[in-house]
């Protein structure tokens, strides 16, 4: 399909600059093809879903990727920001420089310096290894493993997307608001946001009425923010992103939609990391690794049967995913009624509840 058939007029005033409060006071606009929308509230998950049904959340935990740095060439020095957004190995990961034109191979940088907070950690430097085009570069960090793990969360800042970061600055509070009450493994540069809508207490009255709660791990990467700049789907090149879901996790999804339990994915990252864990076989199994799956019109979906997740970009890949699930008229209608009632767009923004056409 075009990439222009995907595209919105959005009203900028739409874009949330901040999470509802509390959490799951959040708006939730309920698409089941063929009926009326529904105007909810997140907290009705609790009437919307029932006994049986099983929520697959993505326990990835957002590491504080973007760093400010000193590029050091002989006497000479240079300011240049970074956008982590895939770890290669223990000491390396791929970001994106800003300005990427003051970087060549060889260049050393310096993150930050010893502070009260970070005492023990002096400053964090590395290598620039390599330049690519589009503005992408391989670091090469002197440290590794947890202590480089130790040394990003100390010196960077929350990776906000661009729509929120270039709108007002980064604030104390994005380090809470822009993290799973769930989050555990660290290794995502930009939140799960479906995710950011649930608090412990709505995750617990759930469980007690017999929904099932499963968690699996998709490092979600800055390329979720990459604009589609092909004229055809057909073109587009995901970035992999690195994913996991456990034997018993599947064991237990398998047993429950036996029993005639739905799977709800919590946002579009869980649901394409359980599609990637059928897509070999098409039957769900054990995953561990990356996946760059692009989901998009005529997908064959095999696991998923309910979608929570936020409103997407124009011209999206997440845009994409959704009218392959829900069905092109349905979500262009649905996304026109969601502008129309004044829904909150992107990360911080209200959520949908989606059933697969």
């Amino acid at each position: 399909m075009k990439v222009d058939d995907f595209d919105f007029e959005l009203p900028a005033e739409l874009i949330a600059l901040h999470p509802a409060e509390p959490r799951d006071a959040a708006r939730l606009l309920v698409v089941r093809p063929g009926e009326p929308f529904a105007d909810r509230h997140v907290t009705d998950l609790l009437e919307l879903l029932r006994p049986g049904d099983v929520l697959v959340i993505n326990d990835t935990k957002v590491l504080p990727a973007e760093l400010v740095g000193t590029r050091i060439r002989g006497e000479h020095r240079a300011t240049v920001s970074f956008n982590l957004h895939k770890r290669v190995d223990a000491s390396t990961w791929l970001a994106f420089a800003r300005p990427a034109k003051r970087l060549k191979a060889g260049d050393r940088l310096s993150f930050g310096q010893e502070t009260d907070t970070a005492c023990l950690l002096g400053t964090l430097d590395a290598t620039v290894a390599a330049v690519e085009e589009g503005g992408q570069v391989t670091l090469k960090f002197d440290l590794s493993g947890a202590f480089l793990d130790e040394s990003i969360k100390a010196f960077g800042a929350m990776p906000l997307p661009p729509y929120i970061g270039l709108k007002r600055p980064i604030e104390e509070r994005d380090k809470t608001d822009y993290q799973t009450v769930y989050a555990a493994v660290d290794g995502a540069v930009a939140a799960p946001t479906a995710g950011l809508h649930f608090t412990e207490d709505l995750l617990d009255r759930l469980a007690g009425m017999g929904v099932g709660i499963e968690r699996v791990t998709l490092h979600v990467g800055a390329g979720t923010f990459l604009p589609v700049k092909v004229e055809d789907t057909a073109d587009h090149v995901m970035h992999a992103e690195w994913g996991e879901v456990t034997e018993a996790v599947v064991d237990r999804l398998l047993d429950a939609k036996a029993k005639g339990g739905r799977i709800v994915a919590v946002g579009t990252t869980s649901l394409r990391l359980l599609e990637s864990a059928a897509r070999a076989t098409g039957e769900l199994r054990a995953f561990s690794g990356e996946t760059d799956i692009f989901i998009t019109s005529g997908f064959r979906f095999r696991v998923v049967d309910i979608l929570m997740t936020n409103f997407h970009l124009p011209r999206s890949t997440l845009f994409m995913l959704v009218c392959a699930f829900a069905g092109f008229d349905t979500m262009r209608a649905a996304y026109r009624h969601a502008i129309e009632n004044r829904y909150r767009f992107y990360s911080y923004g209200d959520a949908s509840l989606l059933f697969r056409g």
